[in-house]
């Protein structure tokens, strides 16, 4: 007998049934509104570099893996570590401690490795100190150049999109000083 005219709760399998096509649709518009250009994350991703806190924005990153295996490239920026194989695909991995100071990296116990979304157009990995996970930039105090959490951190937001159309950045050779 159907268990919604005998009166009694429907099947567990159905409730799932019932979320999974809710979280779908949810999933669905939130992605057709990203493409379009009307939806803003109110979400960012916090990662450490050296020893300073920054907000990547979700649209911009892509996964994030423990560090893998690098095979090294002769004749490249110290900053550039060399190529990783990541889920099949060969990413250039760059040490942004090391890119943004020359005498810090970014290797370490917690280091992540952050691949960039595909549309910004490189097969490219960031060696990060540590990721702290999402945090939401508007219920952090504005300070100028960073905003500052409840627990008194210090974020600077880091557009990786402006990050992969420096000339610094995307000049990995020793010869293009």
């Amino acid at each position: 007998m159907n268990a919604l005219v005998d009166g009694s709760a429907p099947a567990p399998h159905t409730n799932r049934r019932t979320r999974l096509r809710d979280y779908q649709a949810q999933l669905l518009a939130r992605m057709q509104a990203a493409q379009s250009g009307a939806f803003h994350a109110p979400h960012q991703l916090g990662v450490a570099i050296g020893g300073e806190r920054y907000l990547l924005e979700l649209t911009e990153a892509g996964e994030i893996v423990p560090p893998a295996p690098l095979a090294g490239v002769p004749l490249t920026q110290p900053w550039y570590l060399g190529l990783a194989n990541v889920r099949g695909s060969l990413l250039g991995v760059i040490d942004l401690a090391r890119y943004f100071d020359a005498g810090a990296s970014a290797a370490g116990p917690d280091a992540r490795l952050v691949s960039l979304a595909p549309r910004l157009g490189l097969n490219c990995a960031l060696l990060v100190t540590r990721v702290y996970g999402l945090r939401r930039a508007s219920a952090m105090e504005d300070h100028g150049a960073h905003l500052q959490d409840a627990e008194g951190h210090a974020w600077t937001p880091l557009s990786l999109a402006a990050l992969v159309r420096e000339e610094r950045f995307l000049h990995v050779s020793l010869s293009n000083n």
